[in-house]
């Protein structure tokens, strides 16, 4: 009963049109005008003050994400973005294929065994996408974190949008579009290597869909052209074709910057995307780590 509740009055469900009209408001009356805002300066990462933990959730709540500077600085410590996790209620780690025994997944240039097959273990850019965009519909990723340890010599910059930005540009576009992505079958991985090492079979499921139990919107994208299949139909590729413009635009609502050591990233898994780098002898190599939950930010 309370999962079809949160279901119906959810301002995601596209039938429910007077309540997206008041979330609509407020989410762009609030929303970070650029990505000054959402960086909030923290002394240990690891142990955050009711003030800094607060200042962080407010801007979580605003923009599904928050980016803080800490005075860890290049400090190696994995406890420090386990710690960050579970201050928010982050704990269920997706312990993807090629992660570190502990879960964290270390993502530098790496040129051992499978790992350059794999773009973020490279120096190249990586296109728009959510994290974990393939694992089965079950063990979807809602949370994601980033720390820096190292930046790279020159590049490694991110660009970050809220999907519940995206959700309204394309909602407010062509309402349309949002039917489209939120078919069950609108996007296909093909089989490939699941989290374990192991072959895993195609992955079918929506772009957007709601959180049975709280209604809060998720995402699940990625811009890459190859191994990806769209529903062959001519609304999906509508509005598959209106969220690329519209990622590819300069709108006010995409923020760009770098992560440098000792800052990190905490997320309701929100696009993200990061441009290449070039690591120099006599500089440190980019070193970032990051985490991946099966829980939201509580």
């Amino acid at each position: 009963m309370e999962h079809r509740y949160a279901l119906h009055s959810s301002p995601f469900n596209p039938k429910n049109n007077d309540a997206y009209l008041r979330w609509r408001e407020l989410k762009l009356e609030t929303a970070p005008q650029n990505l000054g805002e959402l960086v909030v300066e923290v002394d240990d990462p690891r142990s955050l003050s009711k003030c800094e933990h607060e200042a962080m959730l407010l801007r979580i709540r605003k923009a599904n994400m928050v980016i803080y500077a800490g005075k860890t600085g290049d400090d190696p410590d994995k406890t420090i973005p386990h710690a960050m996790g579970r201050q928010f209620g982050l704990q269920r780690l997706n312990h993807n294929w090629l992660a570190d025994e502990d879960g964290i997944t270390s993502l530098t240039v790496n040129d051992e065994g499978e790992h350059p097959t794999y773009i973020p273990y490279t120096d190249r850019p990586i296109h728009w996408h959510t994290d974990g965009y393939y694992n089965p519909i079950y063990e979807q990723v809602h949370g994601l974190l980033l720390h820096c340890v190292h930046s790279a010599a020159s590049g490694g910059e991110n660009a970050l949008m809220d999907h519940e930005m995206a959700y309204i540009r394309l909602r407010d576009k062509n309402p349309a579009h949002i039917h489209a992505l939120m078919q069950p079958d609108a996007m296909t991985i093909p089989p490939g290597t699941d989290m374990h090492g192991k072959q895993r079979e195609a992955t079918i499921g929506p772009v957007f869909s709601v959180n049975e139990i709280g209604g809060e919107l998720h995402m699940r994208y990625t811009a890459r052209r190859h191994n990806i299949q769209w529903k062959e139909d001519e609304a999906t590729r509508d509005a598959v074709n209106a969220l690329e413009t519209f990622l590819h635009s300069d709108s006010d609502f995409i923020y760009r910057g770098r992560l440098e050591p000792g800052m990190g990233l905490v997320s309701n898994n929100v696009l993200h995307d990061r441009a290449g780098f070039e690591d120099r002898e006599g500089h440190p190599k980019r070193l970032l780590y990051r985490a991946r939950y099966f829980d939201r930010i509580g």
